[in-house]
């Protein structure tokens, strides 16, 4: 495969020029480059710049895969004009972390107006990631990244107050971590982020503004559909007041820093590492089939 890469990190771009890849000057120059176009942005605002920039130089055969985690109403619109101009697209939001994209180890969600398109794409991203779902038309990978990523907010948020409820009474840290980890209660959250928590590194490599804009999206799809949440707005506030007293885009794991501050309690524990390092080993990637019931 031929790869041309872009980013306003210089260093990252000639990280992956010394391994063989080209580079360009832009989005415009990258579509009239490249057969595939592959985004991945901090928001549906940069995702609109990149593709109005891609536009003009969009024709029959060319596809863009938007990576990103982006407001599907706004993805639909640019998908809309990208097939105008004779293009496809295809809609691959990614779920793991960034240890798990350092290995291709990563779940991916894939909306497609047509299977063609999907099977396209398909050998590429069994190449990017590990698990490949096809979630159906163009819009529904991303209502279903959202979601995912409010459920991992509200288990960030669940096991912070766990572990701190847990060191006022008393309990040894590490010995919380494992009952967690053994228990229904269990979680990937916990499995991964409590362990930056408890070694007082914090840093999941994901910040709190990239959690509200999540979160934020999938509270606007509830709205939309009239589903009056109960948890999704408390999660909200209590992700903002972090921003507020950490930073805009403090780490999200600092979040348990709210409730040691409340009860002056460090929630720590010798032994945990202060990276995430994903240990499978590395293979190809394959679709997951969707399990139906029987009538």
């Amino acid at each position: 495969v031929d790869l041309c890469v872009h980013d306003f990190n210089r260093e990252l771009v000639d990280s992956f020029v010394e391994k063989g890849a080209g580079s360009v000057s832009g989005p415009a120059e990258m579509m009239r480059r490249c057969d595939v176009v592959i985004t991945c942005l901090p928001s549906p605002a940069a995702s609109t710049a990149v593709v109005t920039e891609m536009l003009p130089h969009v024709t029959r055969g060319k596809t863009w895969v938007e990576m990103s985690t982006t407001d599907e109403e706004e993805l639909r619109r640019l998908a809309g004009l990208v097939a105008e101009a004779g293009g496809n697209t295809a809609e691959c939001p990614v779920s793991g972390g960034c240890h798990r994209a350092d290995t291709g180890n990563l779940s991916i969600f894939a909306g497609c107006d047509s299977r063609g398109v999907f099977e396209e794409v398909l050998p590429l991203l069994t190449v990017l990631g590990r698990r490949v779902l096809h979630t159906g038309p163009i819009g529904s990978a991303s209502k279903l990244k959202v979601m995912t990523n409010y459920l991992g907010t509200v288990n960030l948020v669940s096991c912070c107050e766990a572990m701190t409820t847990m060191k006022a009474a008393g309990v040894d840290m590490a010995t919380c971590y494992e009952a967690m980890k053994m228990s229904s209660g269990t979680s990937f959250v916990h499995e991964t982020e409590s362990q930056l928590i408890l070694s007082g590194s914090r840093n999941v490599n994901f910040t709190m503004d990239l959690v509200l804009k999540d979160i934020g999206l999938f509270q606007k799809l509830a709205d939309q559909h009239g589903v009056p949440l109960e948890v999704s707005p408390l999660v909200i506030d209590i992700m903002k007041d972090g921003q507020k007293r950490f930073g805009h885009r403090a780490q999200s794991d600092r979040i348990i820093e709210r409730l040691e501050e409340a009860t002056q309690l460090s929630i720590r524990a010798e032994g945990f590492p202060t990276e995430l390092i994903d240990d499978e080993p590395e293979e190809r990637g394959y679709e997951v089939k969707v399990t139906r019931g029987a009538g």
